[in-house]
């Protein structure tokens, strides 16, 4: 391994005014040009909810199947989403998922004529099955199409979520600091964990030495802040054997310089393969800003019912907004010990003491917050895959608070990416959704479809480590105008 990385937390002040400003205007003027005639589908496999968090106006699959594919190819907008859930996916399962999906959009790309690009949007923070699911991609597109990919794209930037990468190193900003990735509880995950922050070396670890730092390709800030459009595509031009091309950016502006380069690069011929956070799929999909959503654009079927409110995830921040929201006058709260998962008999009676006391709540106009025992389940060293399976248990319980519920609340909440795909997939039966935009910064808002268990409800998808401290407590605020 090369030992590039000596990453240091760094002033968000020092580093951010040091940055040549540019013409936004002038940039989005030639993004528009760029993307008018790109004519390729983009297909974003979104390995949670949550990656719908810069995006409106989009359709959510939530399977599949080559039908919601083809129904995916067929519509006006250049992009769409798969949902595929797989972060609470073993490695075996996200391998089948991801040659079917493969598979089934190579088929249904030959059958209409039409070309695509496939994003697989992950985690901001780099956790996540990779690099699994872009090699499967690669491999299985590779095979049953006439597609060479010459290199992947590695973009993790999302400016809502303070993850900014400057000189190669990835960085997540916490108040007046940036701290280098792998030094945050992000890369202590017990199953997605690494201990590099250099983009570079992240993959040369994750890959286990299969790509090294040395060879892969790096877009500089000072590049992309000089406009260097012609020299960044040249780069992009000599991209081989599926090498890396890792994106600095701390702004939107940086994304769009870089995607003009990049369209210019397809257009001569050149393919990639893209692991990114939220903010590409914006970008390269041409979706515009709006404000965030209010209530009345939220609640569209008013009720005597209360909200629910459903916290599964376990990183600090969910905890710290946990406990603030608990200040709160006007919540119910309802702790759900899912540690009784190892004794399935009191594990069934607690799952059925909260469904009745949250149904109970609701009718009687109360918004009720049910959320997970804080305290994460050990099994100790070795033990990745058993605590897995056994959050897949926890979490189909938390699921099945929804899917139980004879009463419809006046809007749902989920906090935690594998906690809100569950809910909305298999508690809310939701087939296609509309993104409707965001009810805070990063915080994306489905209205669910016809065929949903609650048709047209406002099921707002609340990431696990997204917000400030009072982020979840004024977003239910909002919604209990």
């Amino acid at each position: 391994m090369t030992t590039i990385d000596s990453a240091q937390k760094r002033s968000a002040q020092e580093v951010l005014g040091n940055i040549k400003e540019v013409d936004a205007t002038v940039v989005k003027d030639m993004l528009v040009s760029e993307l008018r005639d790109l004519n390729k589908k983009i297909i974003v496999l979104d390995d949670d909810p949550t990656g719908v968090q810069t995006v409106h106006g989009i359709s959510v699959y939530t399977d599949w199947s080559v039908d919601s594919i083809e129904k995916g190819f067929q519509e006006e907008n250049s992009m769409f989403f798969l949902l595929t859930n797989s972060r609470g996916f073993t490695a075996a399962k996200t391998d089948k998922a991801h040659t079917e999906i493969a598979n089934n959009i190579a088929h249904v790309a030959k059958k209409l004529d039409k070309d695509f690009i496939i994003i697989s949007r992950g985690d901001s923070t780099l956790r996540g099955h990779y690099p699994l699911e872009t090699e499967v991609l690669k491999s299985t597109i590779e095979a049953s199409s006439g597609i060479q990919y010459d290199g992947e794209v590695i973009l993790p930037f999302f400016k809502e979520g303070g993850r900014l990468t400057v000189d190669n190193i990835h960085y997540v900003q916490y108040e007046e600091d940036l701290v280098p990735a792998g030094e945050t509880e992000f890369a202590k995950d017990r199953t997605f964990g690494y201990t590099k922050s250099h983009l570079g070396e992240w993959v040369e670890e994750k890959t286990e030495g299969r790509f090294n730092a040395v060879n892969a390709t790096y877009i500089s800030l000072n590049s992309l802040r000089a406009l260097d459009i012609e020299g960044i595509k040249e780069q992009l031009l000599q991209v081989r054997d599926f090498n890396k091309v890792v994106v600095n950016a701390v702004d939107y502006v940086d994304v769009e310089i870089f995607v003009i380069a990049l369209v210019k690069a397809m257009k001569a011929g050149k393919q990639f393969m893209y692991r990114s956070a939220a903010a590409l799929t914006k970008v390269i999909g041409g979706v515009s800003d709006k404000a965030l959503l209010t209530r009345d654009e939220l609640i569209r079927e008013e009720t005597n019912h209360g909200g629910l409110i459903l916290v599964g995830s376990h990183v600090k921040k969910t905890t710290e907004q946990l406990e603030e929201l608990k200040t709160s006058d006007f919540i119910e709260f309802i702790e759900f010990d899912c540690h009784l998962v190892l004794q399935p008999d009191k594990f069934q009676t607690e799952i059925d003491r909260v469904i009745e006391s949250a149904e109970t709540l609701i009718r009687e106009g109360k918004t009720v917050t049910i959320y997970t025992r804080r305290e994460r389940l050990d099994l100790g060293e070795g033990k990745k895959e058993e605590e897995l399976k056994l959050s897949v248990k926890i979490s189909d319980a938390v699921t099945s608070f929804v899917q139980r519920l004879s009463v419809r609340p006046n809007y749902i909440v989920a906090k935690g990416g594998i906690t809100s795909s569950d809910i909305g997939t298999k508690g809310l039966e939701v087939k296609r959704a509309t993104v409707a935009g965001q009810i805070q910064p990063g915080i994306p808002v489905w209205i669910t479809g016809e065929e949903s268990k609650f048709p047209g409800i406002a099921y707002i998808i609340f990431p696990g480590n997204v917000g400030a401290v009072t982020t979840l407590k004024d977003t239910v605020a909002i919604l209990n105008k």
